[in-house]
């Protein structure tokens, strides 16, 4: 009797942790999917063409890599509900094509842009339903990627599991592309009121771009509210930040210039130096960083927020990061300013020279 109870103990136990198999589920072969599987076909190939033929080795790494991957998305308790999938999927989303576009408003908004912007607004706007629909399927398709990767054995990974969730992870994708492409004019028209002479359109229209796509991957659709009301605020706040940075990094950079008696031809603000001047001081300044020593070079790169620092270090932040004393650091940073004081003043005195003999 003991034995039968063990056996039955054992096969329940055996049974709770089955995993089950990476099968495609019947709504993935919805036609609107079997389109996007097409347009994303390239991709899929690129992330998965190595797993037929890869050794248990790369398999594990792979699966370690999936399984640290960041999957963003909003969850609905309908998304674990029998059937949900085949519900999503039942409804189509009938998208126009770029070339169906346009009104005649449209066609004179988009006549005013340059030829690549034109291009990337020439998605159609979303009706509400539309929109809601493209948000419920990109967030469930991330969901069941989720569930997958939940299956996913650390030892021995299942190839078609790992197939199955880079396919869906890519349906994700394409959907929140669909929403970003049509949400693109949203972002011109917000990024080009913060255009001047500091700030590239380029710039902004890229950060702007970034902001949207994070914003689609927050938005909550089922409050109620259309996309663009949240997106204008991402993407305001968002162009907002950068100009303060910018101008930020600029007087910090102009601080550290004028201290060096770099002559900034006497501009009372920041903000009043053109642009072909601003870019000759920093194409100068990078001239001298470039005859400091290794150390020298990081400390006011850090302190001064140049080059890839987004942020002015503080004394000790570098004392730890160089294993030295904070007083050291201060040692080093001020050599390093009497140097690039004595090759701006060297530089100035060759300038001079020059004029002088023309």
């Amino acid at each position: 009797m003991a034995a039968q109870v063990d056996k039955r103990q054992a096969g329940e136990s055996s049974s709770a942790n089955s995993v089950p198999p990476a099968r495609l589920p019947g709504w993935l072969k919805s036609q609107e999917l079997c389109d996007a599987a097409n347009a994303i076909r390239g991709d899929l190939f690129a992330r998965t063409h190595r797993l037929d033929d890869a050794a248990l080795e790369d398999l594990e790494k792979v699966a370690r890599g999936v399984a640290k991957r960041e999957l963003s998305f909003i969850t609905n308790p309908e998304f674990d509900c029998d059937g949900i999938g085949d519900e999503i999927f039942s409804e189509t989303l009938e998208l126009s094509t770029a070339a169906s576009v346009r009104d005649s408003k449209s066609r004179s908004a988009l006549a005013d842009l340059p030829v690549y912007l034109g291009r990337m607004c020439e998605a159609p706007l979303l009706t509400p339903k539309q929109e809601a629909l493209l948000f419920r399927r990109m967030n469930f398709l991330m969901h069941q990627a989720e569930r997958q990767r939940s299956f996913l054995r650390s030892k021995r990974p299942s190839k078609a599991r790992l197939k199955l969730i880079e396919r869906l992870v890519l349906l994700s994708e394409w959907h929140r592309d669909r929403i970003v492409e049509a949400n693109l004019r949203l972002v011109i028209s917000i990024v080009k009121k913060f255009v001047n002479t500091n700030n590239s359109f380029d710039e902004l229209l890229s950060e702007g771009i970034i902001g949207l796509m994070r914003a689609v991957e927050k938005f909550d659709y089922e409050r109620g509210f259309r996309f663009s009301t949240y997106a204008t605020q991402v993407v305001r706040r968002n162009s907002y930040r950068t100009v303060v940075t910018n101008q930020q990094d600029r007087q910090k950079v102009a601080s550290g210039l004028q201290d060096l008696d770099i002559d900034l031809s006497d501009e009372e603000r920041v903000s009043a130096i053109s642009e072909k001047r601003w870019h000759e001081l920093r194409s100068r300044l990078a001239e001298m960083l470039n005859d400091l020593d290794r150390r020298e070079k990081l400390i006011i790169r850090a302190r001064f927020s140049l080059g890839s620092h987004r942020k002015v270090h503080t004394l000790q932040s570098l004392a730890d990061r160089l294993g030295i004393s904070k007083e050291r650091v201060r040692q080093l940073e001020r050599r390093a300013m009497e140097k690039l004081q004595e090759m701006a003043i060297e530089q100035d005195s060759q300038s001079i020279s020059y004029e002088s003999e023309e």
